[in-house]
């Protein structure tokens, strides 16, 4: 066995690795970037070396600082993790011509089977059937143009290098082809170093599922039974359980058998996902992940076993620790990941300082990579955490992983949280009748727009802001100016301040708050624009209140964080800001025409030029974070002012890129 091992990765998975290595009795090492450099990874693996800048293509991506890495820590061996070098061949014959051990498939068998296009060719002549499309990746985009010209669509351009979601985009029209190639391309060059597609034919209304492999290199290979990761969002699994429900026998046995069959013909060493497209009793090869998986916890959690623990061993030359009779599946397991994005608002990634961060104490198992006070940043995936639930029955898991759900407290950005709640409810989640569009599906239903706070949080907020205001000697606008404080308010019958004390921003919309007198049960009535709320708020730990409306107590989490409000209760969260009635009265103002940066990150093109005629819709810029691209368009057609952005730069979240002056205000200036 291994004396230590370099974990050359981040996140909730370097911290995943160290446990299990931890367990065994093997010592770790990492690495970080210089925006890691306080991370949850770096401070639980304890030995650490800072291996470039914030971008993973400086850092993360860079072969020879992380052998270097190995090398000064004294490190035998590498684990990858997923994501980043994961798959890369280069890199695991690197690490083999350093005298090191690649902790994972040998580099022949990464270029066989990691790189997309060769794995479709290896799956033929398996007797594997593959789904049609080109089987030579590319890099040129006028070659990848031609390719999808040639082909029925719709289709779908894939990242020949990695997977995740990255670098993939459907091609249902060919309006527009070549932006989304361009796109595609960048993006998979910045996940995985290579900016190489292959285009596949696109099964519009398919099932997701994946056998879990597990081979010796020397011609012993076990499937640990599949997965089901249907429900998808932008080719992202969002939830994943173990095993697939709804799969006749004969389906089923018929995804392993092949699975099973490609390894050996490759013996396969350590771990791998097979994954097929489900159509009805017909399955086909999509591709092979020849690394660790984000979902494997579900694996674990119905096998009993530790996955990292087979794959080191593996490593080690201990040879296969299991055979096929041995591994069997026991009740159900699912997970689902928790991620920093605006699900209100077409699932923006989410960045800035985690003032509240909580899980579940019991009942679940959290893999997570970040704590309260941590920075989410652009550069990386924006996957915060993911909760497993164990069940005897699937709806006993569901219903679990929903509460989890409802129990996991993350404050300080947008988290999908009560969006994954949603869609554990839906009825085809819960009989498992779905595919992989059921999410577009219900987000295209979905009425647009945020909803904002429910009237009775923003009473809540309001009423804690107040409470705060007298515990600190806050005096604010309008409310300072009556000489009343806190709750000891003039008598009289329910009488509300005159002039607003504050303004609650929620959703886009901008509430009045007034304030009532205080009941000797210590209630308070807050009214919320035209709306009234009697309520009390009491302390129960930090930052979680007892809220009390009429006969109905909730808890509630309330945290400050300048002058945001993070709530977070009923299952939902909220960012609420506070601003002075008389402050904001002084000061708004509206600017009209100025296009902002939704998130921080970087500006990857401008696509205008100042005095360019745009119409709503047109795209100005394009932009990365979290390796996803964003898209920042006019909102209504005029000329471009003003453009303070170019390729390259950096951005903070509410930048303006441009000014957009509309027509109709360039006449009436003229006039």
């Amino acid at each position: 066995m291994f004396k230590k091992i370099l974990i050359a990765n981040r996140g909730e998975i370097a911290c995943r690795i160290a446990r299990t290595c931890r367990r065994i009795g093997v010592a770790t090492a990492g690495v970080h970037s210089s925006a890691d450099r306080d991370a949850l990874h770096v401070e639980l693996i304890g030995e650490s070396i800072e291996i470039g800048g914030a971008a993973a293509a400086e850092s993360y991506l860079r072969i020879d600082a992380v052998i270097d890495a190995a090398r000064r820590t004294g490190a035998q061996a590498i684990h990858p993790g997923f994501g980043f070098l994961a798959e890369n061949a280069a890199f695991a014959r690197a690490v083999e011509a350093a005298g090191l051990v690649f902790i994972g498939p040998t580099p022949e068998v990464i270029e066989r089977l990691g790189d997309k296009a060769a794995a479709k060719r290896e799956a033929r002549a398996a007797g594997v059937a593959v789904l049609g499309g080109s089987d030579v990746p590319s890099r040129d985009a006028a070659e990848v143009a031609a390719i999808v010209h040639g082909l029925q669509l719709p289709v779908m351009l894939k990242a020949a290098a990695g997977g995740g979601g990255k670098g993939m985009r459907v091609v249902q029209q060919l309006d527009g082809l070549s932006e989304e190639i361009e796109s595609a391309m960048r993006e998979a060059k910045s996940a995985f170093g290579d900016p190489a597609l292959i285009v596949e034919a696109f099964v519009d209304r398919g099932r997701h599922i994946e056998v879990q492999i597990a081979g010796d290199g020397r011609g012993e290979l076990v499937h640990l039974f599949e997965r089901e990761c249907t429900l998808q969002r932008r080719h992202q699994k969002v939830i994943e359980e173990a095993p697939a429900a709804n799969l006749s026998a004969a389906l089923r046995q018929g995804m392993l058998n092949d699975a099973v069959r490609l390894g050996q013909r490759l013996r396969y060493r350590g771990l791998g996902t097979v994954e097929f497209i489900v159509q009805g009793e017909r399955h086909h090869f999509l591709e092979v992940n020849p690394r660790l998986q984000v979902e494997h916890p579900v694996t674990e959690e119905v096998t009993g076993l530790d996955l990292v623990e087979i794959m080191v061993r593996i490593a080690a030359g201990e040879g296969l620790p299991l055979r096929q009779g041995d591994v069997r599946v026991r009740g159900c397991a699912v997970e689902a990941r928790v991620c920093a994005e605006d699900t209100e608002h077409n699932f923006l990634p989410s960045t800035g300082e985690l003032v509240e961060v909580r899980f579940p104490a019991s009942g679940v198992r959290v893999e997570s990579g970040v704590r309260a006070g941590m920075v989410v940043t652009p550069y990386y995936d924006s996957m915060l955490a993911k909760l497993i639930v164990h069940a005897p029955t699937r709806a006993a898991a569901l219903d679990r992983l929903s509460l989890a759900l409802g129990e996991t407290r993350v404050l300080g950005v947008e988290t999908n949280c009560v969006f994954l709640q949603r869609l554990l409810a839906l009825p085809e989640t819960r009989s498992a009748t779905f595919h992989t569009r059921l999410i577009d599906q219900v987000l295209a239903e979905r009425a647009p727009g945020a909803p904002g706070a429910p009237v009775e949080r923003l009473a809540a907020a309001a009423a804690w802001w107040l409470l705060d205001a007298r515990r600190t000697g806050t005096r604010f606008g309008a409310w300072s100016a009556l000489d009343v404080t806190g709750w000891r308010m003039h008598a009289g019958d329910d009488p509300l301040t005159q002039i607003p004390a504050l303004l609650l921003h929620s959703g886009g919309r901008v509430h009045e708050v007034r304030f009532g007198a205080v009941s000797p049960e210590s209630e308070v009535t807050v009214q919320v624009g035209a709306e009234r709320v009697r309520l009390s708020l009491t302390a129960v730990a930090q930052g979680d209140w007892r809220l009390r409306v009429g006969d109905r107590h909730d808890m509630v989490t309330i945290v400050r964080r300048g002058d945001t409000l993070f709530v977070q209760g009923g299952g939902a969260a909220h960012d609420i800001g506070v601003s002075s009635y008389l402050s904001h009265a002084a000061t708004s103002r509206q600017v009209s025409g100025q296009l902002r940066t939704p998130m921080m990150g970087m500006i990857l093109k401008t696509h205008v030029a100042v005095g360019e005629r745009v119409r709503a819709g047109d795209l100005v810029a394009t932009m990365e974070s979290m390796k996803m691209e964003l898209r920042i368009s006019a909102e209504h057609d005029g000329v471009v002012r003003s453009l303070s952005v170019q390729a390259g730069q950096m951005v903070e979240r509410g930048l303006v890129v441009a000014v957009v002056e509309s027509e109709n205000a360039d006449e009436s200036a003229r006039a």
